[in-house]
């Protein structure tokens, strides 16, 4: 099945199960690690490459071999050995839900977004747990370069998705992924960087109510802060300024966990306007193409009663978006599948 059947596929809510083209893939559940773990196909890796010099592994639509309740993420990746290299290998590594819909906006569901800096992330897996169905679908994809002197050939990534298996009591409370970008709707979120104090956000509401947990952000170089706040009353959730080096590079965002003992966390609403906003100095004197780049993403609790809205695969934001992760935008395919999906 080529690029399109698979769109087409994908478009189908519980649709056909992987193709045999994504056999250089898989995802496991490894007991001993009490863990689930995709792994992408093997690539080389030059010396000295940049991500545009390195053939990137194909994107993989995978099924979820076991359910349970996620509750943490790290990237890793080894050679062909099974040793492991050097973490700056992976730029980023994105798993996306294609069955149901972003919580501000009609596209594919986040479920991790892990890059260079996230480092590993765990939540209380007492407390919470992102629910995953065995048999569903996940689609995998990555990004590497190699900016070490040494070359690696049959490279794997790897991410290592700690879970509680189905059938205990606990996690207390089911958590989804969520985030918010600056350059929505779709895209690349990266964008130019004026000159100057700058600053862009982006609104909007919530599918359905419930607690945010926990947030956090990525931006580049220059940034001085990112914010998350609700647009309808004012109130700032959330402001961060990025931890940077001693050469003044960008290395983290900090985490703001909102739960404590008494109160879960903040909650929000379909009734309110969220805002992101992002703030830059660039002093250079000169625009910074792909320069800038805010995103928020954070750890939701939907309400008791609530059932997480499906993806609608007719909506042509998802389809857009669904394109630009399978790497389609702007190929031949990208036309023939715009006219397949006006017709399916």
């Amino acid at each position: 099945m080529g690029p399109l059947g698979c769109i087409l596929a994908l478009g189908t809510p519980g649709g056909p199960a992987p193709r045999p083209a994504d056999a250089g893939a898989r995802m496991i559940a490894d007991a001993r690690r009490g863990a689930m773990i995709i792994e992408l196909a093997p690539v080389d890796l030059p010396a000295h490459a940049s991500h545009h010099q390195v053939a990137q592994p194909p994107v993989a639509i995978l099924q979820v071999p076991a359910g349970g309740w996620i509750y943490g993420f790290h990237v890793e990746v080894v050679d062909a050995d099974g040793r492991l290299l050097p973490p700056e290998i992976v730029h980023h590594f994105n798993l996306i839900d294609p069955d149901h819909r972003e919580l501000f906006l009609p596209i594919s569901r986040r479920l991790v977004a892990a890059g260079k800096e996230t480092g590993e992330q765990r939540l209380p897996w007492l407390l919470f747990g992102l629910p995953l169905e065995r048999g569903s679908r996940v689609l995998a994809s990555a990004m590497v370069e190699n900016p070490t002197p040494v070359a690696y050939r049959g490279a794997r990534v790897r991410l290592v998705l700690p879970y509680v298996p189905d059938g205990r009591p606990w996690p207390f409370f089911r958590v989804f992924p969520w985030q918010l970008d600056v350059a929505f709707p779709v895209g690349d979120k990266s964008f130019d960087l004026p000159r100057g104090r700058w600053s862009k956000s982006y609104e909007g509401s919530p599918a359905v109510a419930g607690t945010v947990v926990a947030i956090g952000g990525h931006v580049h170089d220059l940034a001085e802060a990112i914010e998350f706040a609700d647009a309808t009353t004012g109130e700032v959730i959330y402001r961060a300024a990025p931890l940077t080096d001693s050469s003044g590079e960008v290395v983290g965002v900090p985490v703001g966990r909102l739960y404590r003992w008494r109160r879960l966390g903040v909650r929000i609403v379909p009734e309110h306007r969220y805002r992101v906003t992002v703030y830059y100095n660039n002093p250079s004197g000169a625009v910074i193409p792909d320069g800038g780049m805010g995103v928020v993403a954070g750890i939701f609790v939907p309400d008791r009663r609530v059932t997480w809205p499906a993806a609608n695969p007719a909506d042509s934001l998802y389809q857009q978006d669904l394109r630009h992760a399978m790497r389609l935008i702007g190929s031949e395919h990208d036309m023939n599948m715009h006219h397949a999906m006006s017709h399916h």
